[in-house]
């Protein structure tokens, strides 16, 4: 049943691969692709391996955003991120440490590195770089295209790691409502998109930890496509939001599903791979009522248990607080908190309460939110 069910999705899937290198093939031969991008997203490792993907594809001219941009400007942004002409079956080559490593574009363009270099990595900083090289001509006087991965690599001592959601966790999207969700996210940009008031200072107080180094390592696990990586990297960026590997998700036709990625199962997927890879490292996690972050949250702390030390859950669909409750219970039957939270503040002090914050940083976050609050008005 289930191999008969497949077979219209084969071929659809087989019949968009075929339109998208018709497609590619007649940009090449029109000399509509000017230049090829080699985007890497950032990745993380430990001193034996390190992972990092990325993707080849057209140069859509994005660019930065301003404060300025009208919304038809911010619309025409969108629609280029997801009218993306990608490059398959291209080889890059990754330098780092002095060894060199290569990877191959998938039909989607992505290209994935699992780097197990021959001698202990040589950890100097939390952020290193990797230099990438497209080894194949796609278009005529192509040139050198290179680009450089940055990876976080643990360094010094680290308290905890923070794995965080990203919309309607640090930034209101409205998920729950597709036709406000839509209109958020293509008439705003990364600077008129603003995140929940005194995010920004409470996340950097987390950064800091109980010892005031800003040492404990983010990671961002969201079900946004990978479409809006440069968006949600400058967002984050605008914001001083902590800098952390984001990690996002395909989305679309596949040979086996009609929009592939999973929600659930993707998160579930990259919060093992985080935990696996700092196996002593105890985290916090932070996620929303609005979908299934509760749920997500429940199984990871039966996966791993003794490896999480609380669990926030911003309050954002009161319809949902008898799941949530539910779950809370369950999970503390499971010595795992999970506190439902109106606000930042309050979630820091549940922190500072803990000793994963310092007291000093609590009258910054409230400042910060007072301010946010302002200037959101």
């Amino acid at each position: 049943m289930t191999q008969t069910r497949n077979i219209p999705l084969t071929i659809l899937y087989e019949t968009k691969l075929a339109l998208n290198q018709a497609v590619l093939w007649l940009w090449i031969k029109l000399g509509w692709v000017k230049s090829i991008l080699i985007v890497p997203y950032e990745g993380f490792g430990n001193e034996r391996e390190i992972l990092l993907v990325g993707r080849v594809i057209r140069d859509n001219r994005v660019g930065a955003s301003t404060p300025e941009d009208s919304v038809w400007q911010n619309i025409g942004k969108m629609r280029r991120r997801f009218m993306t002409v990608v490059i398959p079956g291209v080889v890059v080559k990754a330098n780092f440490q002095g060894e060199e490593y290569l990877a191959k574009t998938d039909e989607e363009g992505y290209f994935e590195f699992k780097i197990h270099p021959r001698e202990s990595i040589q950890i100097s900083s939390r952020w290193q770089q990797i230099e990438l090289i497209l080894q194949d001509q796609v278009i005529r006087n192509q040139g050198e295209v290179k680009a450089r991965g940055d990876v976080f690599l643990p360094v010094g001592q680290i308290d905890y790691g923070i794995i965080s959601d990203v919309d309607d966790t640090i930034i209101p999207t409205g998920a729950m409502r597709m036709t406000e969700m839509l209109k958020t996210t293509f008439v705003k940009n990364a600077h008129t998109r603003v995140p929940f008031p005194g995010v920004s200072a409470f996340y950097k107080a987390l950064q800091k930890g109980s010892d005031g180094i800003e040492s404990n390592p983010f990671f961002y696990v969201s079900s946004s496509p990978w479409n809006l990586y440069d968006f949600l990297h400058e967002l984050l960026q605008i914001h001083h939001i902590p800098k952390g590997p984001l990690m996002l998700r395909d989305i679309g036709l596949s040979r086996t599903e009609l929009i592939s990625g999973d929600h659930s199962e993707h998160k579930l997927t990259q919060i093992r791979q985080i935990l696996s890879t700092y196996v002593e490292l105890p985290f916090l996690l932070f996620g929303d009522s609005g979908q299934e972050d509760p749920t997500i949250y429940l199984q990871v702390v039966k996966e791993f248990p003794r490896r999480i030390l609380a669990i926030f859950i911003r309050d954002v669909h009161s319809s949902r607080h008898d799941m949530v409750e539910k779950i809370r219970l369950e999970l503390k039957a499971l010595g795992v908190e999970m506190l439902l939270v109106k606000n930042t503040l309050e979630a820091s002090h549940y922190a500072l309460q803990k000793g994963w914050v310092l007291e000093e940083d609590i009258e910054g976050i409230a400042s910060e939110k007072v301010k946010d609050e302002l200037d959101n008005e």
